[in-house]
């Protein structure tokens, strides 16, 4: 008897999480990084989230919790992906550097290649993406047809045939001050028109 479409969503799910958990076991073993016993920041959100959220590297609070987009910026995207009609529990949200320092160092190869790994686990359909450095990072991985991003905010390029992107500025540089937080607002915003847009299926 073929299988339903639900077993094969199933399916699907129970694979993307098997491989993003072989990452993060991976991720945590890495030695490259001088961070002494503090664990890198893992990523959080749906295994097969439309949406990627995309930030350089982790604030204090998300080092603390060990986990990507944990405190000030988590709680302001939550607030705005409801306003656009967006479930937070379809997004995923992760970081280009993993290590928990209070000043990154530029990404190793093996950062980028664990960063590609994981978009491709993932498949997103959009890759939000926050901040030059993040672009600039984005910009070096080897994902299959790549095209170069560049910083135009609230506009939705093209990464890869099957990924679209959407610049917008680094919202932890964006929450101390009303005009800061309107320019991401504004750039950001431009989700919520792309996911109306996509085919329910």
């Amino acid at each position: 008897m073929p299988a339903t479409e639900d077993e094969i969503q199933a399916r699907y799910l129970e694979r993307a999480i098997r491989e993003l958990n072989d990452w993060a076991r991976e991720l945590q073993g890495c030695g490259r990084c001088p961070r002494g016993r503090l664990a890198p920041v893992l990523p959080s959100g749906h295994p097969q989230a439309d949406v990627m959220l995309l930030k350089y590297a982790a604030a204090p609070s998300e080092v603390e919790e060990g986990v990507a987009f944990y405190g000030r910026a988590g709680n302001a995207l939550l607030r705005s992906l409801r306003r656009l009609g967006i479930d937070p529990l379809t997004v995923y949200g992760t970081l280009c550097v993993k290590c928990p320092l209070a000043e990154p160092p530029p990404p190793a190869r093996s950062c980028f290649s664990r960063l590609a790994a994981e978009i491709a686990i993932v498949a997103p359909k959009i890759v939000v993406v926050m901040g030059e450095q993040a672009l600039a990072a984005l910009n070096t991985l080897p994902l299959p047809g790549r095209e170069p991003l560049h910083a135009q905010e609230g506009e939705i390029q093209q990464l890869t045939p099957l990924i679209d992107a959407l610049y917008v500025p680094d919202i932890d540089r964006c929450l101390d001050r009303r005009e800061d937080k309107q320019r991401f607002w504004n750039a950001f915003r431009r989700l919520g028109s792309w996911y109306a847009a996509q085919p329910p299926y």
